[in-house]
């Protein structure tokens, strides 16, 4: 089904993939900052969702010196269908790796730092207090950095999140990714319940700290689905939501049910922002870590900032 609302639209067999639209097509950017970013990544040893995901995104963010940090190591122990990053039985946490992100960042020149991390089951916080770590870290190196964490949904564990929420980080996202009545077939391990109350609790726990969520569209959901989940996330006291076009990372997973129109992106947003959200982002390029620090400036009133 049509995500914007078109019932009959059916996805097509994995071997008939819908033609890219021009809208989806860029240039792509080079120069000196995108190697930059790269050796700076591979000398310090982390990883990146960029990479590790495939972000179509990545070489632009890169050209600004932008990227977004991926820890508990590369490997998931969860299977979605509509993602690259690799699933399996991770190794050992390793215990450096917040030294080392926040090593990249002052490299980088960061002053606004974005972290997400593979799922992390095997774990019992389900790797919360190495985000929390890694807050602290960044903050040693200078206590304005700010640092947005996308989170796992810690399966349903309250004592996990409220670890993170203790390190006082600039905004706490946790994507939603779809509709619920995709769930079963797009994230098998994970449950659309877990993601609202996550969001929910955060909020109660700690107004002050804006939450953000996300959605792909393009996997077979209809308009009155996307809508219901964005009523749900207001109903969490969700802040800021971003709505983007899933692209397929490769025949191996799901395919594209359809590619959403700018003017439907466009509709979305118009709903979202009649609902009361602080801000939405939506629109075929837009991805989780889109505009991050300047969104991140518009709901929390702290304007951007040079390191």
């Amino acid at each position: 089904m049509g995500a914007a609302g078109d019932s009959g639209t059916s996805v097509r067999p994995a071997d008939t993939p819908l033609r890219m639209p021009p809208w989806l097509r860029r240039p792509v950017p080079r120069g000196p900052q995108v190697e930059r970013v790269r050796r700076v990544v591979a000398l310090r040893d982390v990883h990146t969702v960029c990479e590790s995901a495939a972000c179509p995104n990545r070489l632009e963010c890169y050209s600004s010196g932008k990227l977004t940090f991926m820890i508990l190591g590369d490997v998931c122990t969860r299977n979605c269908a509509y993602c690259k990053v690799s699933t399996g039985r991770p190794s050992t946490l390793d215990l450096d790796e917040p030294e080392r992100i926040a090593d990249a960042a002052r490299d980088l020149g960061l002053s606004y730092v974005v972290i997400t991390s593979v799922c992390r089951d095997d774990l019992a916080d389900g790797g919360a207090s190495q985000f929390a770590r890694t807050i602290d870290a960044l903050r040693e190196r200078d206590h304005r950095i700010m640092a947005e964490v996308l989170v796992s949904d810690f399966k349903g564990s309250l004592p996990a999140l409220e670890m993170v929420l203790e390190a006082s980080p600039t905004v706490l996202n946790h994507n939603v990714e779809t509709v619920p009545r995709l769930y079963p077939e797009l994230r098998p391990q994970g449950r659309y319940a877990w993601a609202m109350e996550l969001l929910g609790r955060a909020k109660s726990a700690r107004p002050e700290i804006p939450t953000k969520s996300g959605l792909m569209l393009g996997l077979g959901e209809r308009k009155d689905e996307v809508v219901a989940v964005l009523e749900d996330l207001r109903r969490a006291k969700c802040d800021v939501v971003t709505l983007g076009q899933y692209v397929r990372p490769s025949l191996r997973h799901h395919p594209v049910a359809k590619y959403l129109t700018p003017d439907e992106f466009a509709e979305f947003e118009a709903i979202g922002k009649a609902m009361g959200f602080a801000f939405v982002a939506s629109g075929p390029l837009v991805r989780s870590s889109f505009m991050a620090e300047e969104i991140a400036a518009r709901v929390t009133g702290a304007p951007p900032r040079s390191v």
